[in-house]
C-alpha cells in the first residue's frame, strides 16, 4: 500500500471513529443535560450535519444547558479541523494526480522497428537527435520518475520502466524493435544485454563501454556490437597534440582521392592574426575552405575578411598533397622540429588513451590527477594553480584536460590560460553545450563525448546511414537526396537553408568533386555532405 492510500485509510478510520463518538456523546447529553432523549440514529444524524457544516436541523433550539453549548461549539472546530485536514490527505492528492502529467508504463500502439534506448543519460540527447532527424521510431526505457517525466514533457517517446528487467523490456515491445542501444554503466549494460537476450536472441544489442577492458563480458552476455567512445576521443585528441605524433592528415574523412579534414592553427603559426583573404591558404595550397570553427562557432563559408587566430579550426578539401602542405602552413616552427612537452590533465579512460598513444611514440608526457597512483606524476586539484605550476604547465607546449566533469573542466581551463597564454589547450567535455563556453574559457579544441557516442551509436544502429565522421568537430555523412534530383544546389539553396555543404556527388561508378551552385543532382547520386550535427540533421529533413 502505498504512502497515499495508508493516510486516506488512516484518516477514513480516525473520521468513523469521531463521528461514533460525537453521536453516542451527543445522544448521552440529550439524556442527562436537557431531559430530550435522542436515538442513535438521531445523534448520528446531527453528527454528519455538524461534521459536514450543513446544519443541525431543528436541534439548536433544543439545547438550554451550558454542558451542551459548550459540546457543540468545541465539536464545531473539531469538525472544521477534520475538513481542512480532508484537502491535504484526500483532495490534494487526487487533483494533482487527476491533472499531473502521467508517464506511460508500456509502449502503446503497433510499434515495430523502432529503436529500443536504455536509458536516459547525458549523452542520449545526441542520439535521440539523429533518429528524429532520420525518422527512425524509438522509445527511451527510463526507471527514474522525474527524469522519465522530463523526457516525456520534451516530447520524446519514453516509457517509465526497469530496463534491467525483462518485464521493462517487453513494456517497450523489445521483441519487436529493430535494436537495442544501451549506455549507463559497464555493469547496468551488461545486465540490460541478458535480459534482452532472455526475451530475444534476434533483436541487435548495442552497447557503449566506458571500460575497453570490459568489452568481453558484454561480448559474453550477448551484445552483437560494443562500442567504446571514449578510448575514440581519446585517441582524436593525441592525434592533435603534434604533429610528431600524426598529422591532421591522418584523421582526415577519405572521398576516393578527395580528403575532408579538420585543421588547427596552433600558436605561432605564420597564419595566426591573418585574414582569410589574407593568409591566400587556397593559392599556397590549393585546398578549398569549406568552413571554420570561430571560438567554438561553426561559420559555413566564412567570409574573406575573417580573421584566423590561433585555435581557428579550418575545414578543408583537397586532395592528400594539398592538405598536407596546409597543415605545414598552419603548424608553428617549435611545432615542425620538437615534440615539446605535453600535460594530460585527468587519467580517466580518455586520459590513459591519449597517454598511452603519446608513450607509444616516445613523447614526454606529465600526467596530474587527484588521485595518486604508479603512472601519475603529479598529485592534485587540476584547477589550483600551485599543482598545475609543479607538473610544468609554464613549459609545456600543449595541455590536454581529459577531465569528467565540465565544470571542472571549464575552471581549469580558465587556469591553465591564465598560467600559460601560448600553450596549445585541448579538451573533452561530457555535454555539447559546454563546448562553446569551453572556447570562451580559452581552450582551442574541444570534443564532446556525448557527441561523439550519439553518432557512433546511430551509425551503429542505422546501417543504411554513412556517417564518415564519429570525432571531428563536423559530421561528415554520404546520403542520397531525394527531395534534390533535378535541382541545382544553388536552386535548394542548400548551404542557406542548413549550413550544410555538399563536398562531392558520387554518381555510378565517378566521383564529383567540382561541386558548386550550377551542380545538378540527378536520381541516384549519393551526396557528401560536411557540416554541424544540427546542419546534417537540417539537411537530412529538409532533402534525405
Amino acid at each position: 500500500m502505498d504512502t497515499w492510500k495508508r493516510r486516506v485509510v488512516l484518516y477514513a478510520v480516525f473520521l468513523g471513529v469521531m463521528l461514533t463518538f460525537t453521536a453516542v456523546a451527543y445522544q448521552w447529553g440529550m439524556g442527562a443535560f436537557e431531559d430530550d432523549p435522542r436515538t442513535l440514529i438521531e445523534s448520528f444524524q446531527f453528527a454528519v450535519e455538524m461534521f459536514t457544516t450543513t446544519g443541525f436541523g431543528g436541534d439548536s433550539s433544543s439545547w438550554q444547558s451550558q454542558q451542551m453549548h459548550a459540546f457543540v461549539a468545541v465539536m464545531d472546530l473539531v469538525g472544521m479541523m477534520l475538513l481542512i485536514g480532508a484537502l491535504p490527505v484526500v483532495a490534494t492528492p487526487l487533483l494533482e494526480s487527476a491533472f499531473a502529467t502521467s508517464v506511460p508504463r508500456s509502449l502503446e500502439g503497433d510499434a515495430e522497428g523502432h529503436v529500443v534506448v536504455c536509458s536516459d543519460t547525458t549523452r542520449s540527447d545526441a542520439l535521440l537527435d539523429e533518429f528524429e532527424s532520420e525518422a527512425v521510431p524509438y522509445v527511451v526505457v527510463e526507471p527514474d520518475p522525474e527524469r522519465a517525466l522530463a523526457l516525456y514533457e520534451a516530447g520524446h517517446t519514453v516509457i517509465r520502466a526497469d530496463p534491467e528487467t525483462t518485464d521493462g523490456l517487453s513494456s517497450a515491445r523489445l521483441t519487436d524493435a529493430r535494436a537495442l542501444v544501451t549506455d549507463v554503466s559497464d555493469r547496468v549494460d551488461a545486465s540490460i544485454v541478458l535480459a534482452a537476450k532472455e526475451l530475444s536472441t534476434d533483436v541487435r544489442a548495442i552497447s557503449v563501454v566506458e571500460d575497453p577492458s570490459r568489452e568481453r563480458y558484454h561480448r559474453l552476455a550477448g551484445a552483437d556490437e560494443v562500442l567504446s567512445p571514449r578510448s575514440l576521443l581519446g585517441e582524436s585528441l593525441a592525434s592533435k597534440v603534434t604533429t610528431a605524433v600524426r598529422t591532421d592528415l591522418d584523421e582526415a574523412v577519405a572521398v576516393g582521392d578527395l580528403r575532408i579534414a579538420e585543421v588547427s592553427i596552433h600558436h605561432g603559426s605564420g597564419l595566426a592574426g591573418s585574414t582569410l583573404a589574407g593568409s591566400r591558404i587556397g593559392e599556397r595550397t590549393g585546398v578549398d575552405v569549406i568552413g571554420a570553427w570561430f571560438n567554438g562557432a561553426f561559420e559555413a563559408a566564412p567570409p574573406p575578411d575573417a580573421t584566423l587566430s590561433a585555435g581557428t579550426v579550418l575545414l578543408v578539401s583537397g586532395t592528400e598533397g594539398q592538405v598536407e602542405r596546409l597543415v605545414d602552413l598552419t603548424n608553428s616552427a617549435a611545432r615542425r622540429f620538437g615534440a615539446g612537452e605535453t600535460l594530460v590533465v585527468g587519467y580517466g579512460q580518455v586520459g590513459k588513451t591519449v597517454v598511452n598513444a603519446l608513450e607509444a611514440a616516445d613523447l614526454p608526457v606529465t600526467v596530474v590527477d587527484r588521485d595518486g597512483g604508479e603512472a601519475i606524476d603529479v598529485v592534485g586539484d587540476a584547477t589550483d594553480p600551485e599543482t598545475l605550476r609543479e607538473a610544468g604547465v609554464a613549459d609545456a607546449r600543449t595541455v590536454v584536460l581529459a577531465l569528467p566533469d565540465d565544470t571542472t573542466a571549464e575552471f581549469s581551463t580558465l587556469v591553465v590560460r591564465d598560467l600559460a597564454p601560448n600553450v596549445e589547450l585541448l579538451a573533452r567535455v561530457e555535454d555539447p553545450e559546454s563546448v562553446p563556453k569551453m572556447h570562451r574559457a580559452g581552450a582551442d579544441y574541444v570534443l564532446s563525448l556525448s557527441t561523439v557516442t550519439g553518432r557512433m551509436s546511430a551509425s551503429a544502429v542505422l546501417t543504411d546511414r554513412d556517417v564518415l565522421s564519429l570525432d571531428t568537430h563536423v559530421e561528415v555523412v554520404k546520403s542520397e537526396a531525394p527531395a534534390l534530383n533535378g535541382r541545382t544546389i544553388g536552386q535548394a539553396a542548400v548551404r542557406e537553408t542548413t549550413g550544410c555543404t555538399v563536398i562531392a556527388v558520387e554518381r555510378g561508378d565517378g566521383l564529383v568533386t567540382d561541386v558548386g551552385p550550377e551542380t545538378r543532382i540527378e536520381r541516384g547520386d549519393e551526396l557528401v555532405v560536411a557540416g554541424t550535427d544540427e546542419g546534417v540533421r537540417a539537411f537530412e529533413r529538409a532533402f534525405a
